[in-house]
C-alpha cells in the first residue's frame, strides 16, 4: 500500500440510532486490516472517523458509500453556485440531526418547493404527511432534474439518490452524510474526490459502493457475519492490495460530470479489485 498509509470504508446509515447490539443496516466501518466496528449513531461514526485521521501519521483514504453530490444542474438550483462542496455546506447548515430524530424528510419537502413540478425527493418514512413530499416515486413529474448522475447511469443496480426511504434509500444517506463530510473536510483540510486534487493531499474522502465487489463479499462474508460488517472489510481490504497504478488509475476519473456530479471510485474498474489481494 503506497499511495496511502491507510484506508478506512464506511457503509453509513441515515436512520436513527440502531442500539448497543451490531445489526444490519446501521453504520459500521473498518480500517483494511483490522476487524469491522459497528457505530450505533452519527455521531459516534463522526467522532470515530476524526480519531482515525487524527491518529493517522501517514496519508489517508476514507470511502463512504454513499452519493458525494446530485444530477446536474441541482447544486445551482439549490445555492447559486455548480459548485457540488457549496451543497455539502448548504446541507451542513440546516440538517438537524440527533441519535432519535432528524429533519431528512422536512427538508427534501423544502427542497422539492425550489423545483417546477413534484419532486426531485420523494419518499416518506414518517407517520405524518410533509408538504411537497410524495411518499411514491411515480407521483413526481415537471421538476426538470435527471433522475440518476451519470455514476448510477453506469453502476448496474444503483438507486437514484432522490429516494428518501425504503430499500436503497441512499438520498436519505446522502443528506446526513454529507454534513459529516463538510466538517471533516474542514477540520483535517481533507480533499474531497473528484471535486478537488487527491495527490497531495494527506486525508482523501471517496465515494464508493460496496456493490461494486458484490461476489467478492458473498465469497468472503464468514458464517453468520453481518453483510453490512463483510461489505466495508472486504472493500478495505481490496482497496489497500491496490497497486499504486492501479489505485491512481481509479482516481484519475475522465468522466467530465464526476467534476460535478461526484464520482464511485473503481467505477469501470472492477476487475482492478480482483487483482488486489
Amino acid at each position: 500500500m503506497s499511495l496511502f498509509d491507510k484506508v478506512v470504508i464506511v457503509d453509513w446509515s441515515g436512520g436513527n440510532d440502531r442500539g448497543a447490539r451490531p445489526k444490519k443496516d446501521a453504520i459500521w466501518a473498518c480500517v483494511a486490516g483490522e476487524a469491522p466496528v459497528y457505530l450505533r449513531n452519527r455521531a459516534l461514526a463522526e467522532d470515530w472517523i476524526g480519531a482515525q485521521i487524527a491518529a493517522c501519521e501517514g496519508r489517508i483514504l476514507l470511502g463512504f458509500d454513499f452519493p458525494f453530490g446530485y444530477p446536474e444542474g441541482f447544486a445551482q438550483a439549490v445555492t447559486g453556485q455548480a459548485d457540488p462542496l457549496a451543497l455539502w455546506a448548504w446541507f451542513e447548515a440546516r440538517i438537524k440531526d440527533g441519535p432519535t430524530a432528524n429533519n431528512r424528510f422536512d427538508l427534501a419537502g423544502e427542497l422539492n418547493r425550489l423545483f417546477e413540478g413534484v419532486g426531485p425527493f420523494w419518499g416518506n418514512a414518517l407517520a405524518r404527511d410533509i408538504a411537497d413530499l410524495p411518499r411514491k416515486g411515480r407521483a413526481r413529474h415537471g421538476h426538470g432534474m435527471r433522475e440518476k448522475r451519470a455514476a448510477e447511469a453506469q453502476a448496474k443496480g444503483a438507486f437514484a439518490c432522490w429516494q428518501m426511504s425504503g430499500a436503497g434509500a441512499v438520498g436519505g444517506q446522502a443528506m446526513m452524510g454529507l454534513p459529516v463530510l463538510a466538517r471533516l473536510r474542514a477540520r483535517f483540510g481533507a480533499a474531497a474526490w473528484p471535486f478537488e486534487p487527491w495527490r497531495g493531499a494527506s486525508v482523501v474522502l471517496a465515494e464508493v459502493w460496496p456493490s461494486l465487489i458484490a461476489a467478492q463479499v458473498t465469497r468472503a462474508q464468514a458464517d453468520g457475519e453481518i453483510r453490512d460488517a463483510a461489505q466495508v472489510r472486504v472493500l478495505a481490504r481490496r482497496i489497500a492490495g491496490l497497486s499504486e497504478a492501479a489505485l491512481a488509475a481509479m482516481l484519475d476519473v475522465t468522466e467530465p460530470r464526476a467534476f460535478t456530479e461526484g464520482w464511485i471510485l473503481g467505477l469501470g474498474q472492477e476487475a482492478g479489485f480482483e487483482q488486489s489481494d
